[in-house]
């Protein structure tokens, strides 16, 4: 069951593609809007009362010319050389037509164009962790392992270093 925090208003159109998912998937999520915007991991971890280890940055590389989405904690560095050889970050346009959300506001789930979803396994230490809900205003905690499950992602070690 999802929890709307506050609720009085329907989700803006990318927001509800995520609680979509989380329904589909019937997970115990917590879904949120912070009007003050969670532009950083720091900002995030500060809205929801958490550390940046316990926040998920959505980052999307292009890896041999495909769209990979790589789920990495708030205070850690993805490596590029662990997504693939020759991996780059993707330019803004490269996010949106992948993720179908806007840089600043992507979501683990739903990413129709990505091919490839790679969870950091630290994620795994948490009891919950807090993921990007389609804007850049919007967040859902989530349990790491529905995380993965509803992302279809692969867990393995990301972080630099």
């Amino acid at each position: 069951m999802i929890a709307y925090a506050a609720m009085v208003k329907p989700w803006p159109e990318p927001v509800e593609r995520v609680a979509s998912a989380l329904r589909a998937a019937a997970v115990d999520a917590r879904l949120e809007e912070f009007p003050e915007g969670t532009p950083s991991a720091a900002a995030a971890a500060r809205a929801v009362g958490s550390t940046r280890a316990e926040i998920v940055k959505s980052l999307v590389f292009i890896a041999e010319g495909r769209p990979v989405l790589a789920l990495v904690p708030g205070d850690k560095r993805a490596d590029p050389g662990k997504i693939a050889a020759g991996a780059r970050v993707a330019t803004p346009d490269e996010v949106f037509a992948s993720t179908g959300f806007e840089p600043g506001g992507v979501a683990p789930f739903p990413a129709p164009g990505v091919s490839r979803v790679l969870m950091d396994r630290n994620l795994l230490a948490h009891e919950l962790v807090w993921i990007g809900a389609g804007s850049d205003r919007h967040m859902a905690g989530i349990a790491p392992r529905d995380l993965a499950r509803v992302a279809k992602a692969e867990i393995v070690d990301l972080a630099e270093g």
